[in-house]
């Protein structure tokens, strides 16, 4: 699918796929007079004069003038020097919760997220605030971490995870307290997790040259991430893994989308914390085990 450049004037809009821009187009967001560029045009057009969006403005809309031609190859949005700050992005559905309904709003983010996650964070908003981004990220998170833990509970009540406990009551009575503690504390867990990840990822971007844009935008890309994935540890016996493994996956899209950068630049600040916790674990135990055997050789 095609990848269109989006103008207003002399501000960039932004870059998105074919779909995108149509959705845009309906939604009112793009305006007829709006220049589109794709690869292999001579020069810019209005959004209007595109064959494949005719049929998406409303009838009767007029045709702007064509501006004036350009060599072929022209440069992309991007390149275009802007007189004014950047147009906010379209947004997620997230953002429309208002008139979508908080339901829709969240499975319509959750879909685009986790199935064309380039898409996602080429039209998340890089700026309104933590507290919405963050709200999704309790929602997604509480919900597969609390069925996620339940299905563990039962797992265990049944003998199917440790040893088999014949009174089954008396040990969700022995346990109730504490899985209630952690059920409630869930989202507070969530939310410092939040900050203390967008924090070292945001420092790891700095590291390697990354962080194009401010903290709020690693902070939105990491919680709409984890709010996405989050759901997709209700997936018995291997949910986990499978929503930490794609949730690394979305991460270095997200920021390379989001931050503008190149992706591998995005994958070496998701990994960086991990290497360096591996080399440091491997480094601990490689010191215990020569102080070991070092007190080993003195007796």
């Amino acid at each position: 699918m095609a990848t269109i450049h989006v103008n207003r004037g002399a501000t960039s809009l932004g870059a998105f796929p074919e779909e995108q821009v149509r959705e845009s187009i309906r939604a009112g967001r793009f305006l007829p007079s709006d220049l589109g560029w794709k690869e292999g045009m001579a020069s810019w057009q209005p959004l209007s004069q595109f064959a494949e969006f005719a049929a998406d403005f409303p009838a009767g809309t007029p045709a702007p003038p064509a501006p004036p031609p350009q060599a072929a190859g022209a440069a992309p949005a991007s390149a275009v020097v802007a007189t004014t700050p950047a147009a906010p992005r379209s947004g997620l559905p997230w953002d429309e919760r208002q008139s979508k309904g908080l339901v829709s709003a969240f499975i319509e983010t959750l879909q685009i997220v986790l199935t064309r996650p380039a898409e996602a964070f080429t039209a998340m908003r890089r700026e309104g605030g933590l507290a919405e981004p963050l709200l999704y990220a309790v929602i997604g998170g509480s919900i597969g971490g609390i069925v996620s833990f339940l299905f563990s509970l039962g797992l265990q009540s049944i003998g199917f995870l440790g040893s088999r406990n014949h009174n089954a009551f008396a040990m969700m009575a022995g346990i109730g307290a504490g899985s209630i503690a952690i059920i409630i504390l869930l989202p507070l867990f969530i939310v410092i997790g939040m900050f203390i990840a967008s924090a070292v990822i945001h420092v790891c971007l700095m590291i390697v040259g990354g962080a194009k844009q401010s903290f709020e935008t690693t902070f939105r890309v990491v919680a709409f991430t984890h709010g996405s994935t989050g759901p997709l540890q209700m997936i018995p016996v291997c949910g986990g893994m499978i929503a930490a493994v794609w949730a690394l996956v979305v991460y270095c899209i997200g920021l390379a989308r989001a931050h503008e950068i190149e992706t591998g630049r995005a994958v070496m600040a998701v990994l960086l914390p991990l290497v360096v916790c591996c080399g440091g674990g491997i480094l601990i135990a490689i010191m215990f085990g020569a102080l070991g055997a070092w007190s080993g050789s003195q007796h």
